[in-house]
């Protein structure tokens, strides 16, 4: 079966006047409006009268990894009625753009599964004009709705690791998507953001999750009025974790410093590596974790009973069904592990309503880690993104962006 070039062109109410291909180059078509007619934009009177002609080229998607230029007569019309004078209205290319809207969603998506740089050599485009594109599409397409946000994560992340580099990141976390991506976890910065969403959006707001830092929860305390907070289990988590990993560090000093060189060696050797069998969910553990768990377990009783604890302390969370039990298993950990994790129980102490808020609807940030990652392998395939508002769009897009978009 054959098809035509207006088949294959596949611009509806438009006609093929010149079909032109240069041998190892490109192909060039002719085109116009298949109707010799169009409607006043001033007054809604359909008009037959052609004002000018107005030829312009225009890149398209290519055929067959050739280039494909659309020679477009834009034509001007003057209305016998009110006597103005206008363009013809061409749904599938912006006014004063050089390219077509198709093309510029097939970059788009190029770019989402690569870097600017790469897409524009690739397509014989510089890098500015893959970066205008990207751009003027995100204007038209990026304009997220926030109209059904009910749960929102606020966290932060940092795209370069031991350099103080965060960024918050905004999560709707009923879509697991992130609605914004702030520069810095300044405060101000971030309450400058979400303020901006307006009143409406706020106080549709039902449930925030946050870390354990008080400024987050004072500005949700002041913008979202109908807001419960919930502390973000992960991050209650990483604190019982991290004291237990300071206790493994106190013990390994404190093996360094025996008399007993048989004793020592057998502390050290199984205190050695062993941050990660201690802290890692038990049921994760491989063989050879296990194993080192063990050794650790044997060598050190504060160690033992502290991992106890830390595996009781999870297990609250991940099996504990009804609200209430949850809460007196809660205060029994609590009062169990007063002498082995002080510093954390100072903290829940501290936070004692929004952790046990977790128990109502078991609402966590851990869909940001996944963004997180997202985020730092965009940051690495970055190139051509200049600064953080190309950044910023390349990232919401990759959420946010869909083949079909206009």
């Amino acid at each position: 079966m054959k098809f035509t070039v207006e088949q294959i062109l596949n611009l509806p109410d438009m006609k093929v006047l010149d079909f032109q291909e240069i041998e190892g180059e490109e192909i060039i078509i002719t085109i116009e409006k298949s109707f010799n007619y169009s409607t006043c934009p001033f007054c809604g009177q359909i008009t037959q009268s052609i004002h000018q002609n107005h030829w312009r080229m225009i890149h398209d998607l290519p055929w067959s990894k050739k280039p494909v230029l659309l020679k477009i007569n834009r034509r001007q019309f003057k209305c016998h009625k009110c006597k103005k004078v206008f363009s013809e209205k061409l749904d599938f290319v912006d006014k004063s753009k050089g390219y077509t809207k198709r093309l510029a969603t097939d970059i788009v998506q190029q770019v989402l599964n690569s870097n600017i740089h790469s897409v524009a050599e690739r397509n014989g485009l510089s890098d500015e004009e893959v970066e205008s594109m990207l751009n003027n599409l995100v204007s038209q397409i990026l304009n997220i709705n926030l109209s059904q946000v009910k749960k929102l994560g606020i966290d932060e992340i940092a795209l370069v690791k031991g350099q103080g580099n965060y960024l918050a990141v905004l999560v709707d976390l009923d879509t697991h998507k992130p609605i914004e991506i702030v520069q810095s976890r300044r405060i101000e910065d971030i309450r400058e953001v979400i303020a901006g969403w307006g009143f409406e959006v706020l106080n549709q707001i039902e449930e925030v999750s946050i870390d354990l830092w008080s400024p987050y929860k004072s500005l949700v305390e002041d913008l979202m009025p109908n807001a419960n907070i919930t502390a973000d289990r992960f991050h209650v988590m990483k604190q019982v974790n991290d004291e237990l990993d300071r206790m493994r560090k106190t013990e390994k000093k404190a093996a360094i410093s025996l008399k007993d060189k048989s004793e020592k060696s057998r502390i050290l050797e199984a205190l050695s590596k062993s941050k990660y069998s201690l802290i890692k969910n038990e049921c994760s553990l491989n063989d050879k974790q296990k194993s080192k768990l063990n050794s650790v377990l044997k060598v050190s009783p504060t160690l033992a009973k502290m991992h106890a604890l830390k595996e009781q302390f999870r297990q609250i969370f991940e099996t504990t069904k009804s609200w209430g039990d949850s809460i007196t298993k809660l205060l029994d950990w609590m009062y169990d592990a007063r002498s082995y994790f002080p510093k954390s129980l100072g903290t829940m102490v501290r936070w004692f309503g929004e952790i046990v808020g977790y128990f109502d609807g078991r609402t966590t940030n851990g869909t940001v880690e996944g963004i997180n990652n997202k985020l730092k392998l965009i940051k690495r395939l970055g190139y051509g993104f200049r600064n953080f508002r190309n950044f910023r769009l390349r990232s919401l897009l990759n959420w946010h962006f869909s083949i079909n978009s206009p």
